[in-house]
């Protein structure tokens, strides 16, 4: 029985959900091109480009969005969608998976699903937007899908669930959830003091107290989402 290869959209119904006609249709495949596909040419290089530009821009979105903010709350806010999942949110908000061009081993994989060949994708799209039109387009662009995706984006929405972005930044990283071990337990009943262990494939990345096994959680899941988050943008770069 051979394999069913799924075809990818038209570009032109991509064009229509961002709002933007291709000068150049041969960059637009480009953009929307698995290296999988083992063409003469794929979306890394425009992936490179899109990435520097969406940091400059949603950096900028958020510096007039948030006035009152100040440096190291924009940067937490930024690091939170300029990443994999962040990008992969927004290549799902235009269904960009549908255009792309990947190979059969992929496409039997859900390689139209994976965060990291959609975020990817995303910033190739939106590197091959600013070639083609530098700010003038792309910004308006971005700054829609923001508003779209992002509507109420703010300090305490973002960072109050490290528990559950830690688990889908793990998920998309190493194929597995954290494991919570709850070390000590001490104090009065009602006061009582909760210290959590997190390991992440057998090692331990976090060890944190508090008046709630969550709130204990909570805080070992922020760091170790930190510091996986760091690592991985050390090895990007």
């Amino acid at each position: 029985m051979s394999k069913t290869t799924t075809l990818p959209k038209a570009p032109y119904l991509l064009e229509k959900q961002i709002g933007y006609t291709f000068k150049n249709p041969n960059l637009l495949l480009e953009a929307l091109t698995h290296k999988s596909c083992k063409k003469p040419y794929n979306n890394e290089r425009l992936e490179f480009l899109g990435d520097a530009v969406l940091d400059l821009l949603v950096g900028e979105y958020l510096f007039y969005k948030f006035p009152h903010s100040q440096e190291g709350e924009l940067s937490k806010l930024r690091a939170c969608i300029v990443n994999e999942k962040g990008f992969m949110k927004l290549a799902k908000s235009i269904e960009l998976g549908d255009f792309l061009h990947i190979a059969s081993s992929e496409e039997s994989n859900k390689g139209r699903e994976k965060a990291s060949i959609l975020s990817n994708a995303f910033e190739a799209v939106m590197g091959a937007i600013y070639l083609e039109s530098q700010l003038t387009c792309l910004r308006d662009i971005v700054y829609n899908l923001l508003e779209k995706n992002y509507a109420k984006i703010d300090m305490n929405t973002l960072f109050m669930d490290y528990k559950t972005a830690l688990q889908e930044l793990t998920q998309a990283l190493y194929g597995e959830i954290p494991t919570y071990k709850l070390v000590s337990e001490s104090g009065p009943d009602h006061k009582k003091i909760f210290e959590i262990a997190l390991c992440i494939q057998g090692i331990e990345y976090a060890k944190c107290k508090g008046h709630s096994k969550k709130e204990a959680q909570q805080k070992s899941a922020q760091i170790a989402y930190e510091k996986i988050s760091q690592k991985n943008s050390l090895h990007k770069e």
